[in-house]
């Protein structure tokens, strides 16, 4: 095992050892559920080791908070994506309701989507929107957002960028 991979494996330790305890009890105090926080505190300690560099961290409890805190936000936003999908769902006559495999994929697909547009600054994701869902042209776009066609452009290079960077090499 090279030296920097051993480094980090006893940093993690030692992180996990000394804080992994009250990160399971501020989730769950967060979450009011204690499988949850079991769940999210497991997720920290994933992404702390996905690091591909050995660090020193001096104030442990804030560095696992802030990794935390955005797995909380993103949970709660996978959440209430479940609940809009399964409203509509609930819409729907019986012959018309999906399979539970093709609920699941759906449902992935949507949490995909929505990552994918959260990473976009707001008049990007707007005007990516408005294309690609409204079928809006760009210039029917850029008068809507008050912007130039030449704006709108810009935007959706923006747009198209971040999807590629975001898909599966």
């Amino acid at each position: 095992m090279p030296a920097g991979e051993f480094a980090l494996q006893r940093e993690v330790q030692a992180l996990y050892s000394n804080h992994h305890g009250w990160l399971h009890a501020w989730l769950r105090r967060k979450l009011g559920c204690t499988h949850n926080a079991a769940d999210l505190a497991h997720d920290t300690f994933v992404r702390v080791l996905s690091k591909a560099e050995p660090f020193v961290v001096a104030e442990p409890r804030a560095f696992l908070a802030t990794i935390a805190n955005g797995l909380v936000v993103d949970f709660h936003r996978r959440r209430a994506l479940e609940r809009a999908y399964l409203d509509t769902l609930a819409a729907l006559p019986e012959p018309q309701l999906p399979s539970l495999e093709a609920r699941a994929i759906v449902l992935e697909a949507l949490v995909a989507i929505d990552v994918m547009l959260d990473g976009m600054k707001p008049p990007v994701r707007q005007a990516f929107i408005l294309s690609q869902l409204d079928g809006l042209t760009y210039a029917e776009i850029a008068s809507r957002l008050g912007v130039t066609v030449r704006t709108v452009n810009n935007y959706m290079l923006k747009a198209l960028d971040h999807c590629y960077q975001l898909a599966p090499q």
